[in-house]
């Protein structure tokens, strides 16, 4: 009896995948719930499964096609269980010997001993894993070891006279360029800006960084200040948290902010749950647990779902301004900025301040004028005097 291999649902807002590795070839047998073929989304790697025992009867989508969400992968044919010859059973013992003193021998950079994510870049940039040299102590080659491989040998390359190299986009840098193009021809995007003295936020951060640490195990960062300035801002002004969808305008009554990470694969936004809800210290451990996980393609599509807000910190990378688009179907993001000590005038006199500038893109069509810069003066009120945050009133 034939079943049909299906790619399964990945989120409300994913249509399509691309078929990156089949892990078992026509005719292969497996167990159930084992991997059988990785795809590939704008956000995440996954595996396919199994069902069930059987074997690999037809391959639908071959690798570097696109497949929808509900397409048929593959055939498989059931197994009704499979019973080991006398000649396996006897064998058995000698072969898990074997295979113990394989792993005795096994070098660090052998290749059975890495991970998909780091199988998938060394076959897409032609990288022997026996070159790799792993990082971690039970010689585990991983992603990161990959790219630091690939980053090494770009820098020993010498030049052979091609004055261009053409490379194919990455399944998520094309969805990630059609998303942008979308939002920039479906949103009415404009952008305001400010500036914050974040004198206050950097002295309550030096005189209770420690004491903090030492009760969450986490640095108290910038981000947990602004994510409940933002919250807060948001409640005041809930268009900048709601959305259109056909002719309706959709209020959200949750705030989940999305907390943009930069990766060597693109731009991916894990989502803090229920943001209002958090304390501060919730929320530096969360970010760091979403930014491990995007770093090691370990994101799962819960942490990438459900947004209504974003906030995108170009400040780690030393941007000075800048304007950022829109996360669809969302209507604002919030543009922080590197931190610099600048001359400002206050109470008449010449001081300085270390100064941030902030930048807010919204969605005209639902967002007017008056409340994106009510909502950018409220983020700025709030982190120049932060007792309300603190003391949450």
């Amino acid at each position: 009896m034939s079943t049909e291999l299906i790619v399964p649902t990945l989120g409300e807002s994913i249509t399509e995948a691309t078929v990156s590795k089949w892990l078992k070839n026509i005719g292969d047998n497996f167990e159930a719930d084992e991997p059988l073929v990785e795809i590939e989304t704008d956000k995440i790697t996954v595996e396919v499964p199994a069902p069930h025992a059987g074997s690999l009867k037809e391959i639908k989508v071959s690798e570097g096609t696109d497949v929808e969400i509900g397409g048929i992968l593959g055939i498989l044919d059931e197994s009704k269980g499979k019973i080991p010859s006398p000649k396996k059973t006897e064998n058995k013992e000698e072969k898990i010997k074997e295979e113990v003193k394989a792993v005795k021998v096994e070098t660090k950079s052998s290749p059975a001993k890495s991970s998909p994510s780091a199988r998938k870049i060394a076959e897409e940039n032609n990288i022997k894993l026996e070159d790799v040299t792993s990082s971690r102590s039970d010689g585990r080659i991983n992603k990161e070891d990959v790219v630091s491989h690939l980053s090494s040998l770009n820098k020993t390359t010498t030049n052979k006279g091609e004055r261009e190299e053409v490379v194919k986009m990455s399944k998520i840098r094309q969805t990630i360029s059609k998303r942008l193009k979308e939002a920039q021809n479906t949103a009415a995007i404009l952008t305001t800006f400010n500036e914050i003295d974040m004198s206050k936020v950097m002295e309550i951060r030096k005189s209770k960084n420690q004491e903090f640490q030492s009760r969450y195990e986490v640095k108290l960062g910038f981000m947990s200040f602004f994510v409940k300035a933002v919250v807060k801002s948001l409640q005041e002004y809930p268009a900048v948290n709601a959305e259109i969808k056909d002719e309706n305008i959709i209020y959200k009554n949750h705030f989940d902010i999305g907390i943009a990470v930069g990766t060597e694969k693109g731009l991916v936004v894990p989502i803090l749950k229920d943001a209002h809800q958090l304390s501060f210290g919730e929320i530096e451990t969360k970010i760091i647990d979403l930014s491990t996980k995007a770093k090691d393609g370990t994101l799962t599509m819960d942490d990438l779902t459900g947004g209504t807000f974003t906030i995108s910190n170009g400040g780690v990378y030393g941007s000075m301004l800048s304007t950022p688009i829109i996360n669809r179907p969302q209507s604002g993001i919030l543009g922080m900025h590197n931190i610099q000590k600048r001359a400002v005038v206050l109470n008449d006199e010449i001081v300085i301040r270390p100064m941030m500038y902030v930048a807010l893109s919204y969605d005209h069509r639902i967002i007017d004028g008056k409340e994106s810069v009510g909502f950018l003066v409220k983020v700025k009120e709030l982190l120049e005097d932060p007792s309300e945050l603190v003391l949450g009133i």
